[in-house]
């Protein structure tokens, strides 16, 4: 096996490389755990045995860690079992999916079963979540494997096929037909992405809807709702998004109760199409109508336009069939938008991505996704309210390059959708992790500024108001918004609303037309000015000394040890008194002498001590700069403009691992590691600048070279 360092680093680098080898696409999505499913699938054909997951075991941290954990007396009575020990002739999917297939259980997750059910009315997104060649008799090896949508990448997830049961009965997710067993199935995989099935407890319709699809997800309130709401639920529809609607109950969910006009409160519907008509009783306008469907297949509106209602007669043949108008208890019908805006609190759109559906007939969105991360320290910034730390939030350049097609608008706009997604939290609950309050904020940038891809310093926020801005900062794991902004450039600075909390996160934006967004990565390079040589003629007390000391400690050689180093600078650094330092330890003596010994020695002469002491000078005044509020210290947050101070440009990820390795718990950096830090980085810049011969900014590197180059500087 091939050396791989182990860090979240090295993990992240992995992964960017998977992502560049185009895993975690629709067409080859990663292999959730490392199980490839037609690999294991195969290996227990031969074997003739039943698989069973070890990554998700038949036991109780499968099924939680609290209300379903050891110490509940719920878990006691549950059985695993196989379908075929449930029932005779289990099948998986019984005369095509539908929402009849899903009847909650005993695990609050609700949410999740009504996004099943809305997957079920579109049979190309369905299958794509539940691959359809799976089966209980042909080539049954207790393994079956899902599809969903994870932070960017698309992942299979393989399962068994032991489920948990009382009884005999199935404790959650079941079918109404008895051996049916693909939404059971299904729920066991989504339990095992997130790590068991209580992590599953308590959610949003739409986070699983968004996972099933990779869509992005905009909701409204109707008594909010744009003057275009008409116009973007047509267009959602041409691009195939999945919509849905629901009526605010004042009691509880579960008590849904019917109106005098047909409709349910406290029920979800789902929108199946918008249209116009011309009507004989509206000769000067075309009558907007809104299609819905009761998820129960019957009880529907007894309204205007729904199907035995008078105003059909209005219509001629031709637009009746335009509408596919027909009399029938399914659970579908029409009526007008003015009535559906009345009736209707609330409406959610499943914006699709481009990958959603292959069909190149529909109009989708396009869009741009980022990874991202809060660090304690560096670039956990926290909202405005904080304006000493929010410029260092992670920045997204976004480039807004095409307006809108709208003949009704007269403005000049470009439509688009930004949506901020926490990542893992789900997962994290069983170590008591929360959800944090986030939001975002976009800024115009100036247009000197176009195209300069420079991380957006502290001043330009104190001098600038947002363009716009998510609506609130609340703790859901998504935020999601619909603004409608000129042409040209902005800064988008996702955060949460206090710094320093830690977090990754995903931004995705959504166009009509064509926009790019990236996140404001500066150029890794570095100058390397040479200090000034001392005056041959006359040098200054401070110089004198040096060379009054160095003669002390050298010896007759001439030549200091890391140890005889450590003593020079310590002498000298206790003379300043407004330094916060411990004093410089051996380590990085060491790492002094690794960087000037130009002669291979691992000692310093006093020109290469001079060389390194003019540096140390030159950083101790940006140190001094920066370190203005008295404490003797640099916070971390001030450390990526005293590295660029020094002549070092680096990126956000370099100023995580920078904070992680020499900030304290205060998240202050002091003297010592101040300059520790600038001589490894001025060491490993230069010995990249030595392997780069051809000047192309990439190296290969042996492993005896590596770890000379590693273990040295």
């Amino acid at each position: 096996m091939p050396y791989t360092p182990s860090g979240f680093f090295c993990d992240r680098l992995i992964r960017e490389r998977e992502r560049r080898d185009g895993e975690g696409s629709l067409n080859k999505p990663i292999r959730f755990n490392g199980q490839d499913y037609n690999t294991l699938r195969q290996e227990f054909l031969q074997t003739k045995t039943l698989f069973e997951d070890e990554a998700f075991p038949a036991t109780v941290e499968s099924l939680g860690f609290k209300e379903l954990g050891h110490k509940s007396n719920k878990v006691k009575n549950i059985i695993w079992k196989r379908p075929k020990e449930i029932c005779e002739n289990p099948q998986f999917i019984v005369g095509g999916a539908s929402r009849t297939d899903i009847c909650q259980g005993e695990l609050g997750d609700c949410w999740l079963l009504a996004a099943i059910a809305c997957l079920t009315l579109n049979e190309k997104l369905l299958y794509r979540v539940v691959p359809q060649e799976q089966s209980f008799s042909e080539n049954y090896s207790g393994i079956f494997h899902f599809q969903f949508w994870r932070y960017g990448d698309w992942v299979d997830v393989v399962i068994d096929d032991r489920v948990p049961t009382f009884n005999n009965q199935l404790v959650f997710t079941k079918s109404a037909e008895r051996n049916e067993f693909w939404s059971a199935l299904l729920e066991k995989a989504y339990a095992k992405l997130h790590g068991s099935y209580e992590a599953l407890k308590g959610g949003n319709t739409t986070e699983a809807m968004e996972d099933f699809t990779g869509g992005v997800t905009e909701f409204y309130e109707m008594k909010e709702a744009p003057k275009e709401l008409y116009k973007i639920m047509k267009k959602a529809l041409e691009r195939g998004s999945l919509m849905g609607c629901s009526i605010d109950s004042l009691v509880p969910a579960r008590f849904e109760t019917r109106t005098v006009t047909g409709l349910v409160k406290g029920h979800a519907y789902s929108v199946t199409a918008v249209d116009e008509c011309k009507s004989s009783q509206h000769k000067d306008s075309k009558v907007r109508l809104v299609r819905l469907r009761n998820p129960w297949g019957q009880v529907e509106w007894n309204g205007p336009w729904s199907d035995n209602s008078k105003e059909w007669a209005t219509l001629s043949k031709a637009e009746k069939e335009k509408l596919q108008h027909q009399s029938a208890e399914d659970g579908e019908f029409w009526m007008s938008f003015e009535d559906f805006k009345k009736n209707y609190t609330k409406i959610e759109i499943c914006n699709l991505t481009p990958d959603a559906l292959e069909d190149d007939k529909i109009h989708k969105w396009t869009v741009s996704v980022n990874e991202g991360r809060w660090v304690r320290g560096c670039s956990a910034g926290g909202c405005r309210n904080y304006p000493d730390t929010f410029w260092t939030n992670p920045q997204y350049r976004l480039r807004l390059l095409e307006e809108d097609d709208d003949p009704d608008d007269n403005e000049v706009v470009c439509t688009f959708v930004v949506s901020l997604m926490q990542k893992n939290k789900r997962k994290e609950r069983k170590m008591g992790a929360n959800l944090f309050t986030i939001g975002f904020a976009i800024y115009e940038v100036p247009k000197e500024m176009h195209g300069n891809k420079q991380h957006m310093q502290k001043d330009f926020f104190l001098f600038n108001s947002s363009k716009a801005r998510s609506k609130s900062y609340i703790n859901l794991r998504e935020v999601t918004q619909r603004f409608r902004l000129s042409p040209g450039e902005y800064v988008i600075v996702p955060s949460t609303y206090e710094p320093h909390q830690e977090g990754e996160f995903i931004l995705r934006v959504f166009s009509e037309k064509k926009n790019t967004s990236e996140e404001i990565e500066n150029r890794i390079e570095a100058d390397h000015p040479v200090p000034a040589p001392a005056s041959a003629g006359e040098e200054s007390e401070e110089d004198q000394q040096f060379r009054t000391i160095f003669q002390e400690i050298a010896g007759d050689d001439m030549e200091i040890t890391a140890n005889e180093l450590r003593n020079v600078l310590n002498r000298v650094i206790t003379k300043h008194k407004d330094l916060n330092t411990e004093g410089f330890s051996l380590e990085s003596c060491r790492s002094m002498i690794a960087l000037m010994d130009m002669d291979g020695t691992g000692r310093l002469n006093l020109q290469e001590f001079r060389h390194l002491w003019n540096k140390i000078k030159q950083w101790q005044g940006i140190f001094k700069h920066y370190s203005a509020d008295q404490s003797g210290g640099i916070s971390s947050y001030e450390m990526r403009n005293a590295v660029n101070d020094a002549g070092f440009r680096l990126n956000n990820q370099l100023y995580d691992v920078i904070t992680m390795r020499y900030a304290n718990e205060n998240m202050n950096i002091d003297f010592d590691s101040f300059i520790s830090c600038l001589v490894r980085l001025e060491a490993m810049f230069r010995a990249f600048q030595a392997f780069d011969q051809d000047g192309d900014g990439s190296i290969r590197l042996s492993v005896l070279e590596w770890l000379q180059l590693t273990m040295y500087a």
